[in-house]
Order: C-alpha cells, then structure tokens, then sequence
C-alpha cells in the first residue's frame, strides 16, 4: 500500500508526543468514537485507555470481563473498503493462528473478531493479545547508540521463527516488516505495564459511567500478571457484577452518545503517524550529541527521555528486557500467490524491486529485515530516502 494509507500499521510506542487523529474523519465512514469505559461485543470488552490510531483505525486496551485478561481492540473506520481491507487482514491472521495453536511461531495472535454499529456506521472490529512496547522503543532506551549484539541476535532469531513460519509454511508476505511492527512480548519499564504496575481497572456501571475497581486491579499486581484459575474466577465474577445492566444496551447506548471525540482520553497513547517517521529520524543525531553531555534535551525528545528516567535507568531496564518478541499488523500483508498492490513497505525498508516497479515475494521481507538488524545494532536506519533534483524519494 502507499504510505500514506499505511498510518495505522505503524507499531506502539508509548513515549511519542505526536499529534492525535483530529476530528475530520469522525464521521459516517469514519472512526467510531470512543470513550474510557466503553463495552463493546455485549459487555465483553471495556475500554481502559487509548493504544494508537491510524489512518484506517484505532487500536485500546481493553480489559476480557470474561477471561479476566487484558487485550488490544482495534476499530476499524466503517467505509466499505475499509471493512474489505479488515476482512482481507483477519483471514490471513486466522490462518496465522490455526497453524500456530502451540504459540511458538513468534506471530501475533488473533483473539476474536466482530462488527459493532455505531453512529457511524458498521466498523469491524479485531481483538489481539495484548504485548509490550516495539523495537524502535527499545533503540529509543539505548538513546539511538545500538542495543548491544547479543541482545540483537536473540531479536532476530525470534524474527527468523516468525518469517520462516509465514514463508516456509503459509506462504503469506508481511510486506511492512519495521522496528515498529515487532512488539516485545512484554513492557521495558514495568511499572507501565497494566498487568503489573496495579493501575486501577476500569469497569461499566449501569448509569453508563465507569468505576475503577482496585481491588481488581491489586489482584492482578501481587500475582505479577499471572493469576490462579481461582483469581481469575473470582476476578471475573466481579467484573460480571459491574458490567450488570449493561448487556443488551449496548447499540442503543452508543447511537444515544455524543460522538465528539474531544472526550476521549489519551493518557497511553502508543502510536505514530508514519508520516511522521523522517522527522522521528531527524531527531536522532540531535539526541546522541545531546546525550554525551548530561542526558539532558530541550522540547519534546528531551521529555521523552525523562519519562523513561535517567539514562542510568533506561540502561538497567535495557539489560533487564525480556527479548522475546512477535511480528505483528497484517494489515498490508498477502500471499506469495494472491497480491493485493505493487505499492508495499515502508520507504527505509522498501527492498530494490519494489522500488524499481518488479515483481516482489518473500524476499521483500528479508531485506526489511536486514534493515533491522542494523537498526537495532547502530541506532541509525540504513536508507534514509529523500527527494533531489531528478527524482523524488519514493525513487531513491
């Protein structure tokens, strides 16, 4: 796809200060507007904060009343080519899923899927497991200087598993294969991690408000993420108890609802535009200079920093991560034998015969790749495109 269209299929990173959506796409065709609290699927999924947006949706954690677990839910706009785009993406996932049931294969797992009507319109709607930050967060701990060797080798190996698997046996081609599109399998810092920082939960009332059940919540944090089939029963029970009222009310609550977006809160915003890539690349000089004296930057790179703590801090997180990781957005993605566009990956990963216009398989995943594995080791991209005088980046 154009990179224009591909907003959305950017990775999370919790620490990017860039702007939201707006306001122009909240309209028929458009986004569903969301507010904390909201149920979704019969009071199955409530929304607890905002993960990402994009140009073809947004993506909230939401809390599992019925499995007591967190989860991600992606909102797909409801324009027609925007559902068969999202149709296209959960069949190959689905696919993803049915061959990897033990859960080694180092890709994404699909959770569930439905359409929910909104003022709107119909929007699909995907529900995934929830995982931790993205690669280019964790060049972002290393202050763009390189995550050391051994650590990026036990990152690409856990790529490796999940190429060969969609290559070797499924015959699918991510096609926008990034730091930003290969998620950890849990948070650098733990103290942002929902499943162990405590962080309150929020569950629905019947007065359409919500409330923030700590006990829940506290649960959930002394059993460090993983709870005993008892906690989980009981943790359920309550979440059942809160959401009371609010089965079967749902379409009608939504349609009743004031769809200004300005409500909406952004407190764990993860995700960003992929226009704003070359500017995120820009900085990263300016940052290692800035770095050398006393870890200290003026504006925004600098409060991105700090909320990650001391460059001492960001160092002994980065030696604590857990490396293992997953591929994640399908949302380009296709088979070696069924195409959907010529126009795929991003343009610091885009391989030569993409560029030139040939014909493109597997192999356009690999050189993404390779692109990583530098990314990873140096802080720095590769290919940085940009335009001159008898060409233009997209030709670079």
């Amino acid at each position: 796809m154009a990179e224009d269209e591909t907003g959305d299929r950017r990775g999370m990173s919790d620490d990017y200060s860039s702007e939201d959506e707006g306001t122009e796409d909240y309209r028929r065709g458009g986004y569903h507007a969301v507010r904390i609290g909201d149920t979704f699927r019969n009071g199955c999924y409530v929304v607890q904060s905002k993960l990402g947006w994009g140009h073809f949706s947004t993506v909230w954690l939401a809390w599992d009343t019925l499995r007591s677990r967190y989860v991600a839910l992606k909102i797909q706009k409801s324009a027609q080519h925007y559902t068969e785009a999202a149709m296209d993406e959960i069949k190959i996932l689905k696919q993803i899923a049915e061959g990897d049931r033990d859960d080694k294969k180092c890709v994404v797992k699909l959770l569930d899927h439905f359409k929910h009507s909104g003022p709107n319109g119909q929007h699909m709607c995907m529900v995934f497991e929830y995982l931790g930050d993205n690669l280019l967060t964790l060049i972002q701990y290393s202050d763009y200087r390189g995550v050391p060797l051994h650590m990026v080798k036990e990152i690409c190996r856990h790529i490796l598993v999940g190429l060969d698997y969609l290559h070797s046996e499924l015959s699918i081609i991510h096609t926008d294969l990034k730091p930003e599109n290969v998620l950890l399998l849990s948070m650098i810092d733990p103290s942002r991690d929902p499943t162990k920082s405590g962080a309150s939960l929020i569950l629905p009332t019947g007065k359409n408000k919500v409330v923030s059940e700590t006990v829940v919540s506290k649960e959930i944090k002394s059993s460090n993420g993983d709870l005993t089939r008892n906690q989980k029963k009981k943790i359920r029970k309550k979440a059942k108890k809160a959401a009371q009222g609010c089965v079967g009310k749902e379409v009608f609550e939504e349609n009743e609802r004031d769809s200004n977006i300005n409500d909406m809160e952004d407190t764990n915003a993860n995700a960003k535009p992929n226009e704003n890539l070359g500017e995120e690349r820009a900085h990263r000089s300016l940052v290692k200079d800035e770095t050398k004296s006393d870890g200290i930057n003026n504006g925004n790179q600098g409060k991105e920093r700090r909320r990650r703590g001391s460059r001492a801090t960001r160092k002994k997180l980065l030696a604590e991560v857990d490396l293992k990781c997953k591929l994640v957005d399908f949302g380009n993605a296709c088979w070696t034998y069924k195409k959907f566009t010529n126009d795929i990956q991003t343009r610091q990963y885009r391989c030569p015969e993409v560029i030139l216009g040939s014909k493109y398989s597997t192999s356009a995943d690999l050189w993404s790749f390779a692109c990583i594995c530098f990314e990873l080791a140096t802080g720095d991209v590769l290919f940085d495109p940009h335009s001159g005088e008898n060409y233009d980046r997209d030709e670079w």
